[in-house]
């Protein structure tokens, strides 16, 4: 019987689940919306929440628990300072789940998860911010060649 356990084991060690929550609450939190099966999502809510909250307390303490989950700095400076300022009157459900049909190679029920009030611009800022560095550098690359 399963009485009082929670989370789903999802065919994976206990390390390797440890280690997929981490990545996943990092991303989750950096993007603020990203894509994967159903029951990941499910699960993957309770770090995400606990992340923010941990951000809403803002000691020291709270801080480095947060870094010793998420295993990095920027993320960790996104939540205590962006998202705690953003959720600060809310009580929780800090993320939503949402539906989004089956993934086509083997028919696996997909989910969006994202925060709730999220920044829409915050989906891919990295890779916008590299496109474009990437960009300028070629131009500045042409110009001192055709120079």
């Amino acid at each position: 019987m399963r009485h009082r356990m929670s989370g789903r084991k999802l065919n994976k060690t206990s390390s390797h689940r440890k280690a997929m929550f981490s990545n996943m609450t990092a991303s989750l939190l950096l993007h603020e919306q990203i894509k994967t099966t159903k029951p990941k999502a499910k699960d993957l809510r309770v770090f995400v929440d606990k992340m923010i909250t941990l951000g809403k307390r803002g000691d020291l303490h709270a801080r480095r628990q947060a870094l010793s989950f998420l295993q990095n700095k920027a993320v960790v400076a996104k939540v205590f300072e962006a998202l705690a300022k953003r959720y600060k009157d809310r009580q929780g459900g800090y993320s939503r789940v949402l539906a989004a049909g089956y993934r086509y190679g083997d028919a696996a029920p997909m989910a969006i998860i994202e925060l709730v009030d999220r920044d829409i611009d915050a989906k891919g800022a990295a890779d916008k911010a590299r496109v474009e560095a990437e960009a300028e550098a070629e131009d500045r690359d042409q110009e001192t060649v055709s120079a």
